[in-house]
């Protein structure tokens, strides 16, 4: 006698607390201007980077590039999300905004590359820079990088998507911030291997921000239980309701970056405990540990937990 609880799949009734911030859907206009103010600004740099000689300039504007690109991918990814599941997506498209974070981790990964490459020719063939230049169209960047990451700072707790796309505009503005000072220390230096040498920090900050990206959202393509909850406190939970004598095949993965799923056999030998049991169930692990989606099933034996593969146990 098995019994099932599918709870709400609603986008309504998703909960956003424990970090679950709101739906990347509440974006669009972050998206936009965000993609509208760089793509301007890597047309800018570009021109002023070949005007000045400056490679760590170039550089900058080739990785806002694909800053631009990136959050593209992930405006796409976050509309896709709003739609709803349908015969052949039973889950909806929530998975591409997975897709999308690591997407922007690789191309970024990608992108440095090629800076760091251009940069280590240029450090042992330094050539002029017209600082003065680099230190304006840089300061810019500062200002343009500073505004649209501040346009995605509310939901980078809650959404690795638009955590890829805060991250991306944060680095921008801190390489910036490190070009201006490379130009005004070429100012009054003349000491031309500081520009190359910029673009190898601009490398290396990119890399830094962008490891932790890849990680997670390489995990989260392959189903890993989200990094924010904890497998034992829900396994805890769900052996302590009322009833329960065992819990066992028990799956938590990630539906989108904003969205959790749980499958779960509870042992009750006393019999079904009804649907007020189920739906406290579903309600408690939302607000506990942020799982909008949980299907229960009820089994009155415990034999069948007994002869399960330890592989089909979290």
């Amino acid at each position: 006698m098995n019994t099932d609880l599918q709870s709400h799949q609603e986008r309504p009734y998703q909960s956003h607390e424990h970090h679950h911030g709101h739906g990347p859907a509440s974006f669009g206009v972050a998206f936009a201007v965000g993609i509208g103010l760089n793509l301007g600004f890597v047309a800018v740099e570009f021109i002023y980077g070949l005007l000045a000689n400056s490679v760590a300039l170039i550089a900058d504007a080739g990785h806002n590039l694909s800053d631009v690109l990136g959050l593209v991918i992930a405006w796409i990814a976050s509309a896709l999300t709003t739609r709803p599941p349908s015969s052949r997506y039973t889950y909806g498209l929530g998975g591409s905004s997975i897709l999308a974070a690591l997407f922007n981790a690789v191309l970024l990964l990608v992108a440095v590359g090629a800076i760091a490459w251009e940069a280590v020719l240029r450090l042992f063939h330094p050539e002029p820079v017209a600082s003065a230049i680099v230190m304006i169209v840089a300061a810019i960047g500062i200002i343009i990088n500073g505004a649209t990451a501040w346009l995605f700072a509310s939901g980078r707790k809650g959404d690795l998507n638009i955590r890829g796309a805060f991250l991306h505009m944060v680095a921008d503005a801190a390489v910036s911030a490190g070009v201006v000072v490379a130009g005004l220390v070429i100012f009054y230096t003349g000491w031309l291997w500081l520009d190359p040498l910029t673009s190898l920090v601009i490398v290396g900050v990119i890399v830094w921000g962008t490891w932790g990206l890849l990680r997670d959202s390489l995990a989260m393509s392959v189903d890993a239980v989200p990094t924010s909850i904890d497998p034992q406190a829900v396994r805890s939970y769900l052996s302590s309701c009322a009833g329960v004598t065992a819990v066992h095949d028990l799956h938590i993965w990630p539906l989108s970056t904003t969205e959790n799923a749980l499958t779960a056999h509870l042992v009750l030998p006393g019999g079904h405990p009804g649907d007020e049991f189920l739906l406290k169930a579903a309600s408690e692990l939302k607000q506990r540990f942020g799982i909008g989606h949980t299907t229960l099933q009820i089994e009155i034996s415990a034999e069948t937990a007994c002869h399960l593969a330890p592989d089909h146990v979290v």
